[in-house]
């Protein structure tokens, strides 16, 4: 198991990029992935799907209580990459940036199929939490 587990709309096509990418930065070091779709494997991780409704989820594996959620799953996964830190903490003093950030994340994140398109199937990370099989 990988130290985190990040919780991604695998149908969302920004959601599945922005993973596709994670996952050639991290190289499977840090984050392994669950699509929100897999109700099943979120239910091994304590989520439901009405829990996904506020966006992406962080999951600290080695401290399962530690979660992060919508913007701040956004900031913690930047964070946590190499020199990922330096500009989380920019960001983060910028003046009005985290509340600019923040509502920012939450219209992309109800408006993500209008905006960037919906899958016909869900992403299939090359680093899955879970063995789970999940219908499409």
């Amino acid at each position: 198991m990988k130290p985190y587990t990040v919780i991604y709309d695998g149908q969302c096509n920004l959601c599945s990029n922005l993973v596709q990418v994670l996952e050639q930065i991290d190289q499977g070091k840090l984050f392994q992935y669950l699509p929100m779709q897999d109700e099943a494997g979120l239910a091994q991780f304590g989520v439901t799907a009405k829990d996904c409704e506020m966006g992406m989820i962080v999951i600290d594996n080695n401290q399962p209580d530690r979660r992060w959620q919508g913007s701040d799953a956004a900031e913690e996964i930047g964070r946590l990459l190499p020199t990922g830190n330096v500009f989380v903490t920019a960001y983060r003093n910028l003046p009005g940036m985290k509340w600019v950030g923040d509502r920012v994340y939450a219209q992309v994140r109800d408006n993500r199929y209008a905006l960037f398109g919906r899958r016909s199937e869900t992403y299939q990370t090359a680093y899955p939490a879970c063995d789970c099989n999940f219908p499409q």
